[in-house]
């Protein structure tokens, strides 16, 4: 009888984390079916480009603190809201 909730939980554990394997966002581009994380990184490493160079143009570049650590927490920044705004 101590085998039943062992049992139990393994199956509760098992359908908790089978219930994100519903449909993945993916997007059509010339019959081709990308993922959504990739379109969302990519235009958030262009995003990225663009404040880079405002931020050289306004000479800024300085005033942001370690460039190792700003651009990749930027490039993480506009990738997530991307989601957000757009699939979520």
């Amino acid at each position: 009888m101590k085998m039943a909730p062992i049992r139990l939980g393994f199956v509760a554990a098992t359908c908790a984390l089978l219930t994100g394997c519903g449909r993945a966002p993916a997007i059509d581009i010339v019959g081709s079916f990308f993922p959504a994380w990739m379109i969302c990184l990519t235009v958030g490493v262009i995003l990225v480009f663009v404040v880079r160079y405002f931020l050289l143009r306004y000479r800024l570049e300085t005033e942001v603190g370690p460039l190792a650590l700003f651009y990749p927490c930027a490039v993480i920044l506009f990738t997530s809201l991307l989601w957000l705004i757009i699939f979520r």
